[in-house]
């Protein structure tokens, strides 16, 4: 199986390189992408709990962690990709970090935690945003961020508003939040 490697762009593991194995639907966040949403973040997110929901390669959660957040909770469906994370958290010591093997919408609809900021970037022809909107509200701090890529712009319920977004290539990424 080939294993694929994305690097950590800033904070205490800047530069550290992530592995993680090739699936279809698996693809990290760009690095230019990563960078403006840190920049958009505000760089530090020292003392945040955040949940990366479709966690994937890391690239995400790695990065938040690297970067001063107090808690992150990854979850992830597939088994080789959730041993990498555990690799991954492994080799960089990453305490803070918090591995859940589940579905995501059952993590959703199970989990208890209140979170600063949500990464979600899933896979894109699978249509969760809809299913994943009604679920948030619960889980989110006041004032939380909800990071969300895709391949278009998705439907916003009431409630719902774009705080930034940007466009790389293919790629739509928009900072959500509750109005």
């Amino acid at each position: 199986m080939k294993t694929n490697r994305v690097r950590i762009i800033g904070g205490a593991w800047r530069s550290r390189l992530i592995a993680f194995p090739s699936r279809k639907n698996l693809r990290p966040t760009p690095d230019r992408v990563r960078e403006t949403l840190f920049n958009w973040l505000g760089q530090e997110l020292t003392g945040q709990s955040c949940l990366d929901l479709f966690a994937g390669s890391g690239a995400l959660g790695f990065e938040a962690a690297s970067r001063g957040a107090q808690r992150v909770v990854m979850v992830e469906s597939d088994a080789a990709v959730f041993r990498a994370l555990t690799a991954s958290r492994e080799a960089l010591g990453a305490a803070s970090v918090q591995l859940r093997k589940a579905d995501a919408l059952e993590f959703l609809r199970s989990d208890a935690g209140v979170y600063d900021v949500v990464f979600l970037d899933p896979p894109f022809k699978a249509g969760y945003w809809p299913r994943l909107a009604p679920l948030l509200p619960p889980r989110l701090a006041p004032g939380a961020l909800v990071y969300y890529e895709s391949a278009a712009r998705p439907d916003l319920p009431p409630g719902w508003e774009i705080h930034r977004e940007g466009r790389a290539g293919k790629v739509r990424f928009q900072l959500l939040r509750l109005a």
